[in-house]
């Protein structure tokens, strides 16, 4: 059940189309609370309306409709409770998708400088061709800063790109370590996927994108599920949930650190008592 809630969150943060599925669970809930808020009435004028006799027949008809207006009412609160939190839920993923679009196109527009870029760095490295024989070596600088046939620097190795990302992490140069961390996810090394998702997560972290950054707890996690860093990546993603306002899957989250990784190595365990106690977790 907690496993289930835990992938539901997820889900909403990271796929739109959960959007449109909570909005017509709100819908149909609404439409149930109406209906109920008319049985209801009808049971306080005393019609009884289609509603079914009581099976006690000590008060009359009276009484048994004031029999049912209990249950009815403790039904209409339980959906009243479901539609404020699938409204919440949704404006979570309404924010995530506007983050998503915003950072997409970001991109985009940083792919599209580069790519022109090296088109002009291609060029003018042909016009400089014909210089090689030359004694003074001004093209010897590449040596130090080597560069490939468009002019851009060749991608680091992934285990260069986590080390000079952790570094970043710890200075809190939040881009560079986020820059580092994709840098080594598209080299599709699975040796390093682990330590890359978590480098991404602590980076998005510190720049407080708490959605993508559960994602990239749950997809680091999800990778290693008992792996050293799988205790790391789920009280990552609690906190984010935290952050995010999701107390209930933040504490399910901790449950399942606490049930599945029950001997903690002591900084984690005194983290995870901390988060806890910030979430309220009974």
């Amino acid at each position: 059940m907690r496993r289930a809630a835990l992938l539901l969150g997820l889900t909403l943060l990271a796929t739109p189309a959960m959007a449109q599925m909570d909005s017509r669970e709100g819908i149909a809930l609404q439409n149930q609370i109406l209906q109920l808020r008319q049985e209801m009435e009808q049971l306080r004028r005393g019609g009884g309306g289609s509603l079914p006799p009581p099976t006690v027949s000590r008060g009359g008809s009276s009484g048994g409709g004031s029999e049912l207006v209990g249950p009815l009412l403790e039904r209409v609160n339980t959906l009243q409770d479901e539609v404020s939190r699938l409204r919440g839920r949704v404006d979570v993923l309404e924010n995530q998708n506007r983050r998503l679009r915003e950072d997409f196109e970001k991109y985009q527009g940083d792919m599209e400088f580069r790519l022109g870029q090296g088109g002009g760095g291609g060029s003018a490295g042909s016009g400089a061709a014909p210089a090689p024989s030359r004694p003074a070596a001004p093209v010897a600088p590449p040596i130090a800063a080597p560069t490939t046939s468009t002019g851009a620097p060749p991608p680091r190795t992934p285990d260069r790109a986590i080390a000079e990302g952790n570094a970043a992490l710890g200075r809190n140069d939040f881009p560079a370590a986020e820059a580092a961390a994709r840098e080594a996810l598209a080299s599709r090394s699975g040796a390093h996927a682990v330590a890359a998702q978590m480098l991404l997560a602590g980076a998005l972290s510190g720049k407080r994108d708490f959605g993508n950054a559960a994602i990239a707890y749950n997809e680091a996690y999800t990778r290693a599920r008992t792996g050293p860093r799988a205790p790391e990546a789920l009280l990552g993603l609690a906190n984010s949930f935290q952050s995010l306002g999701n107390r209930r899957e933040a504490c399910d989250t901790l449950n399942d650190l606490r049930s599945q990784f029950p001997n903690l190595r002591p900084p984690l365990a005194a983290q995870a008592t901390t988060a806890r106690q910030r979430a309220q977790c009974r």
